[in-house]
């Protein structure tokens, strides 16, 4: 993980683009150019954490940071051309597309299960996304060391890509969809799932070509995301080893 420290550097980082994983502020600092990074961090869809002291020296390691962090991942990410390529390599490419998942376990949990089902390749939304940090790979047990993953402004754009590729785009949704059991999955195909709260985006729904539910029996109404990302991509290789 590489740090960019101090009040003014990070503002300037945020600004100019860089790929910024997480701000970290020093916790009880407020006012001035602390509001500023904040607001600019908002805008660019970078979560801003305050820590504890202890935390914040731990990652500040004795530096003069004027209570603010910006961490910065090393991780190689492939571009969709890359991923799709690879893909290529199986009978049924399987790509996953992750919609703006913000919890970094939830996250961890779905890179976990996707590495478990052979998927070739996932797609992050760049914004409003939990950061490929240490937390997620600790919750994916390693798997988003393994997984080719790549990060996309305009995920509306990325899946016609995919469609010009041959792909067919499978969406996870409660309402007006079909039984996930009852797709057949025995086409190159590009697994959607939305965020915790509110699943997909109204665009991302309206450009999948298929929209699959999970029939609940109990009393709750909806499973955890990275549950219901690992039920679906088990039943994909499920269908189509029959």
């Amino acid at each position: 993980m590489n740090l960019i420290i101090g009040r003014k550097p990070v503002l300037e980082a945020i600004n100019s683009g860089e790929e910024i994983d997480q701000v970290y502020l020093l916790y009880g600092q407020k006012g001035g150019i602390i509001d500023v990074i904040r607001i600019a961090a908002k805008k660019k869809g970078i979560k801003c954490n305050e820590i504890t002291a202890q935390k914040f020296n731990e990652l500040a390691k004795q530096q003069n940071t004027q209570g603010v962090i910006a961490a910065k991942s090393n991780r190689k990410y492939y571009s969709i051309e890359e991923i799709i390529s690879h893909s290529k390599q199986s009978q049924y490419p399987l790509i996953l597309i992750v919609d703006s998942i913000q919890d970094t376990h939830n996250l961890g949990a779905i890179l976990r299960s996707a590495e478990c089902a052979e998927v070739q390749g996932v797609i992050l939304t760049k914004h409003n996304s939990a950061p490929i940090n240490a937390t997620v790979a600790k919750t994916s047990a390693g798997a988003s060391e393994h997984l080719k993953i790549c990060q996309v402004n305009n995920l509306v754009n990325a899946m016609k890509v995919l469609k010009d590729n041959g792909f067919w785009i499978i969406g996870s949704a409660l309402g007006n969809s079909q039984v996930y059991s009852e797709v057949d999955y025995k086409i190159p195909a590009a697994l959607v799932v939305g965020n915790e709260e509110k699943g997909m985006r109204r665009l991302t729904a309206e450009n999948c070509d298929i929209l699959v539910n999970i029939p609940m029996k109990g009393k709750i109404q909806s499973l955890n995301v990275s549950v219901a990302a690992g039920v679906l991509l088990f039943e994909i290789q499920r269908k189509r080893s029959l």
